[in-house]
């Protein structure tokens, strides 16, 4: 795995829970969920391209 790629959604992890913290704390409940699903939005993004990468990759060593 991309070491990179660890990192970057580590990032989104870090940034979503501090957003998440703000909004709690200043009453603002509902957009703290939204940036939490729009994190979850981003991660998956992020994993579904690798896993279309890895796919790729399967295809073409079976000759696919």
């Amino acid at each position: 795995m991309n070491v990179d790629l660890i990192f970057k959604i580590a990032a989104v992890g870090i940034i979503v829970a501090v957003l998440n913290q703000v909004l709690i704390r200043a009453g603002r409940e509902e957009q703290a969920m939204m940036t939490t699903l729009a994190g979850i939005v981003v991660v998956l993004m992020m994993l579904i391209t690798e896993i279309n990468n890895l796919f790729e990759t399967v295809k073409s060593v079976f000759g696919l």
